[in-house]
């Protein structure tokens, strides 16, 4: 059974698929799955509910249509009915979807997140924040943003695939496939894209066989590890960094003429 989640029609579906497997599909196939505040807030109350109910051991992420997901959703107003409330200045939104993707961390039950077709700029961020990644072997994962505008809202990319890999993708901006993704440390495993939609479910189903109070313990444990290393503290003050690059010439200048920097940017060669 498929189910709309809480809030806009249609955005987020929810349903059922193996016993104790809830699975969240992002439902904006005419806009890539482009991530909205409206959308955001349909997916963090199902999460919620999710957490909350007995019958549900692990929750499974993805995308409808042809990708995960295209990112941040630029052509709506993200200042506006935000799911929850961020202090306002500089750095406002970073800090604010950093803390949001935070949440996945702290739910008491896992997260899968499923991707295929690509997940760009926000979408990777979306998939870092769970707690596991399978992904087809042709999946594309990439920040372009880097090259035009500034460094990531949550800056995952050095705790997941260390500093060199995590060097390479800041500064060229390029994308890496689902082979890559798992070599260097950004998803768990690749598959077909036939066999992915299978495979992310066996998976979910041998998670969720598990009690879930031991399940929350087992996740608390890696990521309290992370904190210790001082994850948090490097995501929130990345968000920061962020906020700062709204200052600098070639951003303005992006914001002034768009077109002209995206081309400047594709004129510098790489995947994007």
């Amino acid at each position: 059974m498929v189910a709309e989640a809480s809030g806009p029609p249609n955005v987020l579906l929810v349903d059922d698929p193996a016993p104790r497997v809830r699975r969240l599909t992002l439902n904006r196939p005419e806009k890539r799955n482009a991530i909205s505040n409206e959308l955001r807030a349909a997916l963090y109350d199902a999460l919620h509910t999710a957490d909350r109910d007995d019958g549900v051991g692990v929750t499974v992420l993805r995308g409808a249509g042809p990708c995960f997901s295209s990112g941040y959703d630029l052509k709506s107003n993200l200042g506006e009915d935000r799911p929850f409330y961020t202090a306002g200045g500089d750095g406002t939104w970073s800090r604010h979807v950093a803390d949001g993707w935070s949440r996945l961390w702290d739910l008491a039950k896992p997260v899968i997140a499923q991707v295929h077709g690509y997940a760009m700029a926000g979408g990777t961020e979306l998939a870092a924040a769970c707690d596991l990644v399978y992904v087809a072997e042709d999946a594309q994962f990439s920040y372009p943003v880097v090259r035009v505008l500034s460094p990531p809202d949550f800056q995952f990319h050095p705790w997941l695939v260390g500093m060199r890999a995590a060097m390479e993708l800041m500064l060229t901006g390029d994308a890496v496939d689902g082979r890559e993704a798992v070599r260097i440390g950004m998803a768990n495993r690749a598959f077909p894209e036939t066999d992915l939609e299978r495979e992310t479910l066996a998976m979910a189903e041998r998670v969720a066989s598990i009690p879930s109070d031991i399940l929350q313990i087992n996740k608390r444990t890696v990521h309290r590890a992370m904190e210790f290393k001082g994850v948090r503290t490097a995501t929130r003050a990345g968000s920061e960094l962020q906020g700062l690059a709204g200052n600098l010439q070639s951003t303005r200048e992006f914001f002034a003429d768009p077109a002209a920097a995206v081309k400047r940017a594709a004129a510098s060669g790489g995947a994007s």
